[in-house]
């Protein structure tokens, strides 16, 4: 699936000034020393991303003139995680200097002894402190910190601002509730045939995926927090399967395609006939710049009733075979590629003069922090897109607690397509019987595991 990444369920603990390495960890001498340093880096933009590439290529060449005798060498891989290879090249020794991470593999790497313990090299990202607690534990094992907290992104519910106009219903006040929901789908699809109110999936792993999103809403979980039994048969689980199955059975709000691969939903939503959708930020980027979307017409609000978001993202972290001086040079870049105000990714004004889309809060790993309220005044100074269709998904983003994807995600996914395939596909299917048969197959799984 395109995105791989999760966040584990946390609460916002500060980290100790060793674990956090707040700047007054001893630190080796500057990369910029006497002996030449060369480091690998991942996540090179693609051939076919010309300009991207180009901004890359410049950030690595004022990044090398900033840091004499470093030598940046960037790999020629997108995506620059890739599922397949990951594993492989991690065990074969054949990972780059600097390397990423998405949160569903953090502990594994580190467990794995895969990753540096760069503890005492924190200082050399300036703005350390300002990453979100949450974030910065998630890379911590034992006081000690492996990685650096790159993306972060929850989900929120996307919705077609042209639709909720055209049914009646205010776009800038969007559906707070499931009952807000289901009664502006219900209007959307009112506006006549082709019309979808709310979309949703039910196979490809998408399914259960969706439905992982949506039971965090309501406040249920997957798995036991032992994570050795299932638990979303649960009241939680089966009001997020009646809900759908009332959705398109007793609504008709739904449409009658099933949708399966990740692409499809954003696809129609792009059509502009759906109105609403569960997703992150990036959705919304989607839909405007490959399905040809309206750009005035989308928004993103916080997830209705919200007491926990599906949340992911990704971390850069170090090759444990990296020298000292490499290991500081490639912290130094993660601090100047990835997380320096009006640089490197940050740069807002240069994205937008190449075209890229700028304005969608797709990154909250500094949160409110003064770097974070920094970085999303240059966003919203640079923007392209109309930033005030995102305002409530911010304000939520901001207090709605992150809760991991769980173990084994995939095959727990495939398991749960079942049962949202079945009350999209069947009116008379058996919410009960769903969940009980997902569950019998998904203990069969986790006990396989071991």
């Amino acid at each position: 699936m395109r995105r791989s990444t999760g966040l584990l369920l946390v609460t916002a603990l500060g980290l100790s000034a060793t674990a956090c390495g707040s700047g007054e960890s001893p630190q080796p001498a500057a990369s910029g020393g006497a002996a030449n340093v060369s480091i690998t880096v991942a996540c090179q933009p693609a051939k076919t991303a010309p300009n991207d590439r180009k901004a890359w290529d410049e950030d690595v060449a004022a990044f090398m003139k900033a840091h004499p005798g470093v030598t940046v060498k960037s790999t020629d891989q997108q995506p620059c995680f890739d599922p397949k290879t990951f594993g492989p090249k991690l065990a074969g020794g054949q990972m780059e200097t600097v390397f990423v991470v998405p949160m569903t593999n953090y502990d594994d790497v580190i467990a794995q002894g895969q990753a540096l313990d760069i503890t005492q090299y924190t200082g050399s990202v300036k703005n350390w402190n300002d990453l979100r607690a949450d974030h910065r534990e998630l890379l911590t094992k034992d006081g000690k910190v492996y990685g650096v907290p790159n993306v972060h992104y929850s989900v929120g519910l996307v919705y077609n601002r042209a639709l909720f106009t055209k049914a009646g219903l205010d776009p800038n006040t969007p559906p707070k509730t499931w009952a807000e929901v289901r009664e502006a789908a219900k209007k959307i699809a009112g506006l006549g045939a082709g019309y979808v109110g709310y979309g949703e999936y039910s196979g490809g792993n998408t399914g259960g995926w969706h439905f992982t999103q949506a039971l965090y809403g309501r406040g249920g979980s997957v798995l036991t927090d032992d994570g050795k039994k299932a638990a979303f048969n649960s009241p939680e689980g089966k009001a997020v399967l009646q809900t759908l199955h009332d959705m398109r059975w007793v609504d008709n709000s739904m449409g009658s395609k099933l949708l399966v691969g990740w692409e499809s939903l954003m696809m129609a939503m792009g059509s502009g006939k759906v109105g609403m959708m569960l997703g992150a930020p990036d959705v919304v980027t989607d839909v405007v710049t490959k399905f040809k979307g309206n750009v005035d017409d989308y928004g993103i609000t916080g997830f209705p009733e919200a007491k926990a978001s599906l949340s992911g993202g990704e971390a850069y972290m170090i090759n444990p075979k990296a020298t000292p001086e490499q290991a500081k040079a490639g912290m130094e870049w993660i601090d100047f590629r990835f997380n320096t105000v009006g640089k490197g990714r940050f740069d807002f004004a240069r994205g937008k003069a190449i075209g890229n889309p700028v304005g969608v809060p797709d990154n909250a790993v500094y949160g409110d922090s003064p770097t974070g309220k920094a970085l999303q005044e240059e966003r919203v100074k640079n923007a392209s897109l109309p930033v005030e269709n995102y305002q409530t998904y911010v304000d939520a983003a901001a207090i709605v607690p992150p809760k991991a994807e769980p173990p084994h995600a995939q095959e727990l996914y495939a398991i749960l397509d079942v049962p949202m395939s079945g009350v999209l596909s069947r009116k008379d299917a058996s919410v009960d019987e769903l969940l009980a048969n997902a569950e019998t197959k998904a203990n069969a799984m986790l006990a396989a595991k071991g």
